[in-house]
């Protein structure tokens, strides 16, 4: 009997990251079977609130895949989610969640390779770290 795959969410900008995943398909990339893409507009849209409720969802790991610096839709965004990232992992922490578990990649439009090296990466980084530690709604 095998193991369930991890789920990793991704956050995919509209623009590049997403579609990354497309190309991934067309060259017939391997991504692991727990993978779940969100499409966001851009990734400096992704608020630490949507991380913590994808962990919250059963998430072992969450990525967020922007466009590509300086080629960036809305030119600032993907800075704005690279800064955003010291935020996210501090409050990961204070929740006891491993900063391995949450990655920022650039990935272009049509490097599906990327994207599924990121995804197998994640995936790889889960089963190494094991299962996340949930604290059920009783607080027990």
């Amino acid at each position: 009997m095998t193991a369930e795959p991890p789920l990793v969410i991704g956050f995919l900008c509209h623009w590049c990251a997403y579609e990354g995943a497309d190309a991934a398909g067309r060259s017939r990339n391997e991504i692991p079977a727990g993978f779940r893409a969100v499409r966001v507009m851009c990734s400096g849209r992704v608020d630490p609130i949507m991380v913590l409720e994808a962990f919250q969802a059963g998430a072992e790991a969450v990525l967020i895949l922007g466009c590509p610096e300086g080629d960036c839709h809305y030119h600032t965004g993907n800075l704005q989610a690279r800064q955003r990232m010291g935020l996210i992992k501090s409050v990961l922490a204070a929740f006891g969640i491993d900063a391995e578990r949450i990655r920022l990649e650039w990935v272009a439009a049509g490097d599906g390779s990327r994207l599924a090296a990121a995804v197998a990466d994640a995936a790889a980084a889960v089963r190494r770290l094991g299962p996340l530690k949930r604290i059920d709604e009783t607080g027990d």
